[in-house]
């Protein structure tokens, strides 16, 4: 008679309480058997949306630099569904490792998330900007997303298959929000996922950004602009009384990374509640 080991017993039992999970909320198995790496996913948002693509099916690789934080998500997750690796998006060589070990751990690579970024302290003149500073903005949140495509695309082309899913924000589309340094990097990085979406549709690798307003639970955000939760729920939304959270950001990343979303590439899926697209302060509707 068989015995099983404790391995086999352990990932069965996290397989059945995973179904059990996902029969709770009443959803389907969007990612079932996809395999995902998700940059910055140790806390926020990167985290909130490898706990949502865990819960749909997928495996998934959390890459970041805060190693301690990365641990107690892949922890937390289940280890049978999540690994941690240790990486800084601006290395070429961390990257690539990063990549490496979902192949060699999972076998594949169906999805990645360029999410990590980095917001430099708000300068309202751009006479006390600092061009190091400037630079090292570009290099998280384009060079970044740059290299995370580079090498998911070298393990998705010959699947012919993949979907990229780059983080970015309304300072893609709109001015006066945030500093130049990270308003620059996310217009870029617009550009850089509709290139991508140029070349790679040729192998059936979708590639879209994805572009939140404030999200209030979003530590990043309350630290940047210096909010409390009071702050935060006073910020400003077209719809009112509706407040964008990580879970909502999350449920648009799933979105474009399942084949819901088949045939949608080189766009950006603005989740903003029509911010970007109204004047609140003049016109019929004016709010002021």
């Amino acid at each position: 008679m068989a015995v099983a080991s404790k391995e086999s017993v352990r990932a069965f039992r996290g397989r059945k309480s995973r179904k059990k999970l996902m029969c709770s909320v009443g959803s389907p198995h969007l990612l079932e058997g996809k395999v995902a790496l998700i940059t910055g996913g140790a806390r926020g948002l990167g985290e909130c949306i490898a706990k949502l693509f865990c819960k749909h099916g997928a495996m998934v690789v959390l890459a970041d630099i805060r190693d301690e934080q990365g641990v107690a998500v892949q922890d937390a997750i289940g280890a049978q569904f999540a690994t941690y690796v240790h990486c800084d998006v601006t290395k070429e060589t961390d990257v690539e490792n990063a990549v490496n070990i979902a192949i060699s751990k999972y076998h594949k690579l169906d999805i990645i998330v360029n999410n990590a970024a980095l917001i430099d302290d708000a300068k309202p003149s751009i006479l006390d900007n600092d061009v190091a500073e400037f630079e090292r903005v570009l290099r998280v949140n384009i060079t970044g997303p740059f290299l995370g495509i580079k090498h998911a695309a070298r393990v998705m082309i010959p699947a012919k298959k993949g979907s990229i899913v780059n983080v970015g924000s309304v300072c893609s589309s709109i001015g006066g929000v945030a500093t130049h340094a990270y308003t620059s990097s996310k217009h870029g990085l617009v550009g850089l996922t509709k290139n991508a979406a140029a070349e790679l549709g040729n192998f059936v690798i979708r590639v879209n950004c994805l572009s939140p307003y404030f999200i209030a639970n979003n530590v990043t955000g309350k630290e940047f602009f210096k909010f409390d939760d009071e702050g935060s729920s006073n910020v400003y939304s077209n719809l009112k009384g509706v407040h964008l959270l990580e879970e909502d950001v999350a449920q648009a990343a799933l979105y474009l990374a399942s084949d819901e979303s088949k045939y949608i590439s080189g766009h950006n899926l603005v989740v903003d509640g029509g911010f970007t697209v109204i004047n609140p302060m003049f016109g019929l509707f004016s709010q002021s």
